[in-house]
């Protein structure tokens, strides 16, 4: 290995890509803020409550206190070069977690120590499993009224049962008697000096019984996971802070285990030590598998080495108008380098980029450098073309990664310009919006003409429209929202559907019977060969192709309301030849005509959003929101205790009846209770 490999190398091992992900309202933005204050790249901490937060850049999520976009930044801590993201926490905006999940190594995940695993940090805890993203997680606001960290681990435990989770960390005091730590690695006492900054701290050795008890359980936990630990309890021997430092690590890089930290990020309380953590527990790029890239000709699966020397490999995970909605595209690097003035080949898009400028982001603030490389997270200038999820790889060595997830937007509304003269400019706007955020559609409805923009939610699509005001200088008028049905099938049918004509270069035949059938929810459209029809020989890849494409068509117009069919089956069943007359274009018109028929037979019916919610309210007010519940077709799942004046209730109900539900529930419980609701699945009406 060369000088500059090894050099390259080391710095490679010295990065930690980061996310902090969290239900609304837990405290990400405000331990963002601690940490970098505390590492040295702010110099004063930004409030959101005081909307001056710097992660929270857009004026929009300073007026509402909350974060819409995921930012990005990078900074430094003893030694090692972090690059974070911020997500946002509602359940609208989840795009922004799952694109920032796809590209990190590690995560921190963020409670509410007073209400533990919470409907939204559920949701991002399993997109994080899905992408395989080891963890940390961080019990906040240990310093609040009912704050239990005995509460938020069992909470854990429950929703997570396929991770291990044990605390690293054991608080001195709860709620206002919250004044320091007990670090069960390091057999350290820490406490908490000044109120106002969180580097002013008191160290001592030596902890307590309690907490000895909690190292020893610690190990007992690890002992499944590392054979270090394992030998230490079979030989019932102590294992010293590196021994059990490095055992966390590497049980927190398998993904088996999760470390659990606790502070108070609004207090300044524990946030040096979370740092620490991300340090010592946290994957580098080095330690986590390369991500499986497929061969765009061969359809070959391949893996890259995380190697500045290898041929190019990026991932673009976000577009973002910034500086007067001018494009830049975040990328992350997992092999290779970027130089300012290269020509990436978009494997996607199958074209060559220009790359204008690179670019190191601290929210908006931007820092223009020559080139950066393997491991690291950075928006480029000047790309024209690339999407979120597209590949930017090298043209001699071609590979594609695996696309974003797509959400379906659940919610859409008419939008209507100003004058018509503006209407192009709404088009235009639309557009660009739609090109940062694929869970947003536009489009024209064609039987009334109308502007029709669809969302994830209410909040998505107000956020949407007041970016047209500000940003775009647009009065645009909305009308009220309206829920996205689909249509599904609920029996088996069967159809023959023939098209014929007669035109001056001859006639056109095509003849075909399908079979449809419903799939469990959430299966989507699948277009199957019956071995009578794989068997026909004329029935060659091209017709096959032009058949399922005309199924997909019709599926995409339904056949009640014109919704989309789904979680259906269709199963080409037979086809008829005509020498001479036989044209694929022909089956493919046959096939939409006989899959509408067949649909139309098997018992279609209409599906519609449902939605989970989780309601937190006073005890005294339980009957009034079930009742509630009740009257908007809401099925109670679960009543549970928090604490000894609080409920939760886990319920299920229709997104078309949940409008207006927050003004009921404040009217209901004087201000009192909250509630979160996320997409669950489509069901019939």
């Amino acid at each position: 290995m060369s000088g500059a490999q090894a050099a390259a190398e080391r710095r490679m091992r010295a990065i930690r890509n980061i996310g902090i992900m969290a239900h609304i309202d837990a405290g990400k933005t405000t331990l963002t803020e601690r940490l970098l204050f505390v590492a040295g790249r702010t110099h004063r901490m930004g409030e959101v409550h005081e909307g001056d937060a710097v992660m929270d850049w857009m004026d929009l999520e300073r007026e509402r206190g909350i974060t819409i976009t995921s930012a990005v930044t990078r900074f430094e801590w003893a030694g090692h070069e972090l690059h974070l993201i911020d997500t946002p926490g509602h359940v609208d905006f989840t795009i922004e977690v799952e694109r920032s999940l796809r590209v990190l190594d590690g995560a921190i995940a963020v409670f509410d120590a007073a209400h533990g695993v919470e409907p939204q940090s559920e949701t991002v805890w399993r997109q994080a499993d899905r992408y395989r993203v080891p963890r940390l997680a961080f019990a906040n606001k240990l310093d609040r009224v009912g704050a239990d960290l005995a509460m938020t681990l069992a909470s854990l435990r429950a929703r997570f049962p396929d991770h291990v989770i044990a605390p690293v960390q054991r608080p001195l005091g709860v709620e206002a008697a919250f004044i320091g730590l007990e670090d069960l690695v390091g057999r350290r006492t820490i406490r908490f000096e000044d109120p106002d900054d969180p580097r002013v701290l008191s160290v001592a050795r030596g902890i307590s019984a309690e907490a000895e008890a909690d190292r020893a359980a610690l190990v007992a936990a690890l002992a499944d996971l590392d054979d270090a630990a394992a030998d230490a309890v079979l030989q019932d021997r102590d294992l010293d802070e590196a021994a059990l430092r490095a055992a966390i690590r590497r049980a927190t890089i398998s993904g088996r285990f999760v470390p659990l930290l606790c502070g108070a990020a609004l207090r300044n309380k524990g946030i040096p030590q979370v740092l620490d953590a991300v340090c010592d527990y946290l994957p580098s790029p080095l330690d986590v598998p390369p991500p499986a890239g497929v061969h765009p000709d061969t359809g070959e699966e391949e893996r890259r080495p995380a190697s500045e020397s290898a041929p190019l490999l990026a991932l673009a995970f976000k577009v973002s108008l910034l500086d007067e909605r001018r494009r830049h595209v975040f990328v992350r690097v997992y092999s290779g380098r970027i130089a300012e003035g290269d020509a990436v080949w978009n494997a996607s898009q199958r074209r060559f980029e220009k790359v204008g400028r690179v670019l190191l982001m601290h929210a908006a603030q931007k820092e223009r450098v020559p080139a950066l490389g393997a491991g690291q997270i950075f928006a480029i200038a000047g790309l024209k073309v690339t999407r979120t999820g597209d590949t930017l790889t090298d043209k001699g060595h071609p590979l594609l990664l695996e696309r974003l997830s797509v959400y379906e937007p659940v919610l859409s509304q008419a939008i209507e310009a100003p004058s018509a003269r503006e209407r192009e400019l709404l088009i235009d706007a639309l557009a660009r919006i739609a090109d940062e955020d694929p869970t947003f559609r536009h489009g024209e409805d064609p039987d009334t003409g109308q502007l029709v923009v669809s969302g994830m939610g209410e909040l998505h699509l107000d956020v949407v429209a007041e970016r047209l005001r500000r940003e775009f200088g647009l009065a645009v008028r909305t009308g009220p929202p309206q829920v996205l049905l689909r249509e599904t099938i609920t029996a088996e049918a069967e159809a023959e559907a023939t098209f014929e004509r007669t035109t001056d270069e001859g006639p056109i035949f095509g003849a075909v019977s399908v079979r449809v059938a419903p799939l469990p929810r959430g299966g989507g459209l699948e277009f199957r060969l019956a071995p009578a029809a794989a068997a026909l020989p004329f029935l060659r890849e091209e017709t096959r192709r032009f058949v399922e494409d005309g199924a997909r068509e019709a599926a995409e117009g339904g056949v009640l309301e014109g919704h989309p069919l789904q979680d259906l089956a269709v199963t080409l069943t037979g086809a008829t030849w005509r020498e001479g007359a036989s044209k694929p274009f022909a089956y493919k018109v046959a096939a939409a005509d006989a899959v509408r028929t067949a649909a139309t037979r098997a018992r279609p019916v209409l599906l519609e959003p449902v939605m989970r919610l989780e309601v937190v309210l006073p005890a005294e007010a339980l009957g009034d929101v079930l009742g509630g519940l009740d009257r908007r077709h809401g099925s109670v799942s679960d009543v549970a205790d928090r604490g000894v004046a609080t409920k939760v209730i886990q319920a299920e109900a229709p997104l078309r009846r949940l409008f207006g539900y927050a003004t009921e529930l404040r009217s209901a419980t004087q201000g009192r209770a909250l509630f979160t609701m996320r997409f669950e699945r489509y069901d019939a009406a």
